[in-house]
Order: C-alpha cells, then sequence, then structure tokens
C-alpha cells in the first residue's frame, strides 16, 4: 500500500493562456512554503518527492526539497495536459471548452494522457508527494473513482489531495481544499 499525495502548484506568475511555462509569483511562493511547512509536520517517515517539469511546481516542490535537504525527482506524466496547439490563446480556449465536458469526448491522445497519469499513480508503491497540476490532479481522482469529468473538484493552489494504492487500486482518501479557480 502506498498514500499518494498530490500538491497543486502555488499560484503561478502567469496564467495558462499567457506564458507557456510561468513559475510562481509572490504568493505562489508564499503558499509553497505554506505547504512545505504543513507537509513536513505530516511526515515523520519522509516520502519520495517527484514534480511535473514545469516551472511552477517544480518550485512549488523546491520549498518542501530545502526543508528536507531531499531531491525531487521529475515525473512528465504528472505534467500539464498536452494542447493540440501551441498558440497560448487558442490553448486557453481550447482547455476552457474542454473542462466542460468529460475525458471521452476528447482527441485519443488526450484520453492516452489521462490514461497514463493513472497507470502511473496505479504503479506506485512508496509513498511520494507530487507537485502536479489543476487537470492532472482531476484526472487522477477521475481514475480512482471511475469518473469520466475532467473537472470533479476545483483543488486550490498548493491543496493537498490524497490517494491510497493499495495493490495497484486507487481510491480517494482526501480530496485537497476546494477554491473558485478561473482557469485561464
Amino acid at each position: 500500500m502506498a498514500i499518494v499525495q498530490l500538491v497543486r502548484h502555488g499560484k503561478a506568475a502567469a496564467g495558462f493562456g499567457a506564458h507557456p511555462d510561468p513559475g510562481l509569483d509572490d504568493l505562489g511562493r508564499s503558499q509553497a512554503a505554506a505547504v512545505a511547512a504543513m507537509l513536513d509536520q505530516q511526515h515523520q517517515i519522509r516520502p519520495i518527492l517527484l514534480s511535473s517539469p514545469l516551472a511552477r511546481a517544480y518550485e512549488t516542490a523546491q520549498a518542501l526539497a530545502a526543508l528536507w535537504q531531499a531531491d525531487i525527482t521529475i515525473e512528465n506524466r504528472v505534467a500539464e495536459i498536452p494542447s493540440p496547439t501551441p498558440d497560448l490563446e487558442a490553448r486557453a480556449a481550447w482547455l476552457s471548452q474542454a473542462m466542460a465536458g468529460n475525458w471521452s469526448d476528447l482527441d485519443a491522445s488526450v484520453q492516452q494522457w489521462q490514461q497514463d497519469i493513472g497507470g502511473f499513480l496505479a504503479g506506485c508503491e512508496e509513498d511520494c508527494i507530487i507537485f502536479s497540476h489543476y487537470v492532472a490532479i482531476n484526472a487522477a481522482v477521475g481514475a480512482a473513482t471511475g469518473d469520466d469529468r475532467m473537472r470533479i473538484f476545483g483543488p486550490d493552489n498548493c491543496s493537498v489531495t490524497t490517494l491510497d494504492n493499495a495493490g495497484g487500486k486507487l481510491t480517494v482518501v482526501e480530496l485537497g481544499r476546494i477554491a473558485d479557480t478561473h482557469i485561464n
């Protein structure tokens, strides 16, 4: 049995439709420090740390890694959802429309991305903390619950969603703190 904690990154300096890979803004850095302190208090035995390769997730992970003097392993499968276009404005419009629907309504490559997240998490054999993204966390919760909706809940910046992986079977232990997040 492995406990998998998914941490949504801190507040980014720019939105999905404004910058291809923004880092954290000042608020995001303070959120990262706060979630690092909370996770430090929560764990006597330190799980492994993994992060999306994107700057906002990796910078959030760095706060806990610094406290623990630990390494962060980059995991591409928990990165942001791949969009069908590199054009930032079109990508934001596509995501907004997609978020209103189901995984099964999307292109096969995006459905495969969602399945890859579920498969990766179901294969985690050690407790871990994974720094990731809004849509990826929803994909993970959908994989654990069998829910086809893209947006199951709205995880706040630096909220922690906890899954249990018992022999490759994911279940939701606790959803992270919810916020009325506007995906832009």
